[in-house]
């Protein structure tokens, strides 16, 4: 099992402007991070969230809630 470290968190938009514009807040911010379809398991909508590091959750938070990035949740996969 991976260790802490090095576990997942995913961030749901609800549309994919929003994933875009968080993507390219965190790439400014040099915050690891990739884009990818939503898990099946969190949702059945098409779309995509982005994915990044666990131990990053805080300052992903912050950047995207100072930079009025509308999301609907931040769930660990």
């Amino acid at each position: 099992m991976n260790s802490a470290t090095n576990m997942y968190s995913v961030v749901l938009f609800h549309s994919t402007n929003y994933a875009i514009w968080a993507s390219n807040i965190l790439k400014r911010n040099s915050v690891e991070h990739k884009m990818i379809p939503v898990p099946r398991h969190l949702s059945s909508d098409c779309g995509y969230c982005v994915r990044f590091l666990s131990k990053d959750r805080d300052i992903v938070y912050d950047l995207l809630m100072n930079n009025g990035v509308l999301f609907d949740k931040i769930e660990e996969i």
